[in-house]
């Protein structure tokens, strides 16, 4: 017996001064789950393990769990699953976002501290993913991501119904009065029925398609129904997979480059994603010490095309862009664009994979490159007077008659400000009027909620408007819609811009320019900014995370991670 095998359960002992105790310590523990000699002697694969009651994506992980085991065991490896910090998005207060980066310090760690040669990330509802790619490039163990897969949909009278695009829509319906309660009640039970994510390209879905672009997930894998047996067969293949990587080993520091980085941000333009995903990308790549200034992403989007007609932008759901060919279909589409000799996790380069890789293909979703649904990416980044490190605006899913134009502030100094006022009668507004939201921010109180979707108040609703310009420094999901301004940096609540804003202010956007400003003469501005009261929150009154969080996060522009986990010189974010 000897503790100087540092594969399987010899990898990082337990310190007791002897490391032929530690090891012979840890077997005895193992055994008695039962485990023989022969299994005990085998690589580990680690399975980040992520279902919880409070998180309906993940409803079918133990099915799922069993088949990645079976994958690992047919692959001559053992696997273990360990428990993670589960993010299930809508029942999380004041925002998933805030806990992206706890889970992703839990993942790290518990990759890090435990003895496994290489580790399924079993994830899939919004920010699971991000934060397990973080911890996961941070800890530089062989890593393969397993998404959850997204819901199919329901149907309403005639119509198909997916979360949560669809939820949004007849959300504003029934504000406008165009449907009752007990038509909405029904609806609320028809949204979501089945296990897994939004049905539509939201950030889930968007963040699925990044990973596999990235080469962190195996091809065909992203848009694979949650309830679909070929979820499970992937699951399978994930965990063979991850044996693989083990004997490479092939770390994330080899596979997430700068070039596999500009190929995640084609296509995100390609398909019209999720604004969040420029948070969590901007996130993940600067784990790996890859910066993303937002000027990369619009020179990248005036030459990568909107491919793919999916909800919100378009009109279909995941389960026909799967059926369409999925993310291979596109990236065969964005080939000539793409960073071809980027390593993926099955050893070959995404080159090889498009080389050999052909399926099926339906042009009513995925648009040829030489015809695309647009010609520019679907997101674009603003700067100006308003947003001088950058703002955010999905033009994909925007109105374009809003994109040149001039309008009146109308000002919301928070989220409840927002809520007690956005439907007062008495409220001063036009639909040509600007609705401005201020502290919503990473460092409000608030942790930059999914709120940037502004509601059109009840009443102009009522008459008929269905999109004016939203600005503010929160987020809005990526199932959502309009012309909204979103991400504004700096934020209001560490004094950036926005918190000058007042009633009646002018401000222009001009998507064309790449603009937002805010009309106000610079003496002015310097005379409010004098009597600025910032509502950033003080970490001394806070405790425990929160008070974590209060202290490092960072702004939008630079992913919303915090400032303690940038990789340092001494990091072993490249080690395997």
């Amino acid at each position: 017996m000897t503790g100087q095998d540092t594969r399987g359960l010899g990898r990082g002992l337990t310190n007791y001064g002897d490391p032929d105790f530690a090891i012979y310590l840890r077997k005895s523990f193992a055994k008695s789950m039962g485990y023989s000699d022969a299994m005990l002697d085998r690589p580990v694969i680690g399975i980040a393990y992520t279902p919880s009651g409070f998180n309906n994506c993940h409803r079918h992980f133990p099915e799922l769990l069993e088949a990645v085991k079976r994958g690992v065991l047919s692959a001559g490896a053992l696997p273990l699953e360990f428990p993670t910090v589960s993010l299930g998005e809508v029942f999380l207060s004041p925002t998933s976002l805030k806990f992206r980066n706890l889970m992703a310090m839990d993942t790290e760690e518990m990759i890090r501290a435990q003895p496994m040669d290489a580790v399924v990330l079993m994830g899939g509802c919004d920010k699971t993913v991000p934060a397990q790619l973080m911890g996961a490039a941070s800890a530089g163990r062989p890593a393969i991501q397993l998404v959850a897969g997204p819901m199919m949909t329901s149907r309403h009278g005639d119509e198909r119904l997916g979360a949560c695009t669809d939820c949004r829509r007849f959300w504003a319906q029934y504000r406008a009065g165009q449907i009752g309660s007990g038509e909405i009640s029904e609806i609320e039970g028809k949204l979501a029925t089945t296990a897994g994510t939004c049905a539509v390209m939201g950030t889930a879905s968007t963040m699925a398609c990044i990973a596999e672009t990235l080469g962190m997930s195996l091809p065909g894998t992203a848009a694979i129904p949650a309830v679909h047996a070929d979820r499970l067969r992937a699951a399978e293949a994930t965990g063979a997979a991850a044996v693989r990587l083990a004997s490479e080993p092939i770390a994330p520091g080899r596979i997430i480059t700068r070039e596999s980085v500009e190929n995640a941000l084609r296509i995100l333009l390609a398909l019209g994603g999720s604004t969040n995903a420029v948070i969590h990308l901007t996130a993940i790549a600067g784990r790996a010490g890859i910066d993303i200034p937002l000027s990369w992403l619009n020179e990248l989007s005036e030459t990568t095309p909107v491919l793919v007609n999916l909800k919100p932008v378009g009109d279909n759901y995941m389960e026909d862009f799967f059926a369409a060919g999925g993310v291979g279909a596109v990236l065969r589409e964005l080939r000539p664009l793409l960073n071809t000799d980027c390593l993926t996790v099955t050893g070959e380069t995404l080159g090889e994979r498009l080389a050999t890789e052909d399926g099926p293909l339906d042009r009513r979703v995925i648009a040829p490159a030489d015809e695309p649904l647009e010609p520019q990416g679907g997101l674009v980044a603003l700067f100006g007077s308003l947003a001088p490190r950058g703002a955010i605006l999905k033009r994909s899913a925007a109105d374009s008659r809003l994109f040149e134009k001039e309008g009146r502030a109308v000002v919301f100094s928070s989220l409840e400000d927002l809520s007690a006022r956005i439907d007062d009668p008495e409220l001063d507004v036009t639909e040509d009027d600007f609705l401005v939201l201020q502290n919503a921010g990473p460092r409000s109180e608030s942790g930059m909620p999914e709120a940037g979707y502004l509601p059109i108040p009840k009443k102009l609703s009522q008459r008929g408007v269905r999109d004016m310009v939203r600005i503010s420094d929160a987020r809005m999901s990526g199932t959502a819609y309009g012309t909204i301004v979103l991400h504004v940096a700096p934020e209001a609540s560490v004094g950036g811009p926005l918190a000058l804003v007042r009633n009646g202010d002018r401000i222009r956007l001009s998507v064309s320019r790449q603009r937002i400003d805010l009309l106000v003469d610079d003496r002015e501005l310097e005379n409010r900014r004098s009597r600025l009261v910032v509502a950033a929150r003080d970490p001394g009154r806070l405790r425990g995370y929160d008070r974590l969080y209060a202290e490092e996060v960072l702004q939008a522009d630079e992913g919303c991670d915090f400032g303690m986990m940038k990789p340092v010189s001494e990091d072993r974010s490249t080690g395997s």
